[in-house]
């Protein structure tokens, strides 16, 4: 581990947080004009996941920032396909490997470089292919165009979903390679084409070397997250520690120490510059934002744990298959495990920290059944009993 220099500047932890709040766009006034598209340069990373209750992941990262978007305008931002006929618009954004599977601006494709020839040089894969495989997947393709797996051959094999066709190991690893891109989806199924093609020549040629892509992840993920410590910058593009070590002196970062916190910290020197101040966002909050996507950091900066339980047996779920937090006032105040039957939006389970939590939680469900199409909000279960009469009250 790096041996950080004396500290630029003092922090108390109310000034982290907010600077961490400002960071990530829930702070201040959002950036409208910017759009969707805003959002996504602004974070750098947006992940992505299959579960879908209020929407999915990605399409919630907007709405806790942006409010009530549509949801169309949120898939258009990051997905641009071009009409019959015209030809392939060029893309804005395209899918990798970074905190995990995220959508990222189309700029950064030269910063991951380094995880493409990583990914080229490993020994083994856990998949095998035969012989002329790759290269069948990579001519039709240039052939044909942008293609589904299931247009290159099929998705699987028949089996369990982890076994793959030869179609979509080969693309699969493609898109490891940087020989293919996705840039589109079509129900939730990747839209693979060549990188030639749709990634924008300035940034496809720009081939930076490993420690360059590093250094720049390291500075623009300490933009992102405001202040941080070593494991919270290197884990928002999922580096190791020995990385950031090698970078950070040159990033840009500025070694900050913060009340409470008993690791050294950076900072983005412009986070420092100005004091955070503005409107707090209330909003529910997907557990794969970035905000809280790291347990360690939101239990040090918010004295909140939080945990994903899609994937815990039912029996041992302490809050919900899908617990979303509650930011309000730049604090999470609560979490609610929510559902949709028809268009009715119901809080299968709320947790609230005391009630004063009442009132956003509301306003909360109300502007995100709104935002899906709900016309009603029914609550179920409150774990506070005293909370669950005035809570059905703010949402009737």
């Amino acid at each position: 581990m790096t041996t950080a220099p004396p500290a630029a500047a003092e922090l108390s932890a109310d000034e982290a947080r907010r600077i961490a709040l400002r960071a990530q766009g829930l702070l201040g006034a959002p950036d409208r004009r910017g759009g969707v598209r805003g959002v996504l340069r602004h974070l750098g990373a947006v992940q992505l996941d299959t579960i879908s209750v209020l929407a999915r992941s990605h399409e919630l990262i907007p709405y806790a920032r942006l409010g009530a978007v549509g949801r169309k305008t949120v898939e258009d931002a990051y997905w641009t396909t071009a009409s019959d006929g015209a030809p392939a618009a060029r893309p804005s954004a395209f899918e990798y490997w970074s905190h995990a599977a995220c959508i990222l601006p189309v700029e950064e494709w030269p910063h991951f470089a380094f995880r493409r020839r990583a990914y080229r040089s490993r020994p083994q894969w856990y998949h095998d292919l035969p012989d002329g495989a790759y290269h069948a997947v990579i001519k039709q393709l240039r052939a044909e165009g942008p293609l589904t797996a299931t247009e290159l051959g099929g998705a699987k094999n028949g089996g369990e979903w982890w076994d793959w066709s030869e179609a979509k190991v080969a693309v699969e690893r493609a898109l490891m390679y940087g020989e293919v891109v996705c840039t589109d989806r079509r129900g939730w199924k990747r839209v693979y084409d060549l990188a030639e093609r749709a990634i924008p020549d300035p940034f496809l040629h720009n081939e930076l070397d490993d420690r360059e892509c590093v250094r720049r992840l390291v500075r623009l993920a300490g933009q992102a997250l405001g202040v941080g410590t070593r494991a919270d910058i290197a884990d928002y593009h999922r580096l190791k520690g020995e990385q950031f070590d090698a970078v950070v002196a040159d990033s840009g970062l500025v070694p900050v120490a913060v009340e409470g916190w008993s690791k050294p910290a950076w900072a983005d020197p412009e986070a420092l510059a100005s004091e955070p101040r503005g409107r707090h966002r209330t909003t529910l909050l997907s557990p794969f934002d970035s905000l809280i996507w790291e347990r360690a950091r939101t239990e040090r900066i918010f004295g909140f744990t939080h945990r994903l339980e899609a994937y815990v047996p039912k029996p041992k779920r302490v809050h919900g298959y899908f617990a979303m937090p509650l930011l309000s006032g730049g604090r999470l105040l609560g979490r609610v495990d929510p559902a949709r039957e028809g268009t009715t939006l119901v809080a299968r389970q709320v947790s609230l920290d005391s009630p004063k939590a009442v009132r956003p939680m509301a306003q909360a469900l109300l502007e995100a059944a709104e935002w899906v199409g709900c016309d009603s909000v029914r609550v179920e279960r409150v774990d506070a009993p005293e909370l669950a009469a005035p809570l059905t009250a703010a949402v009737s």
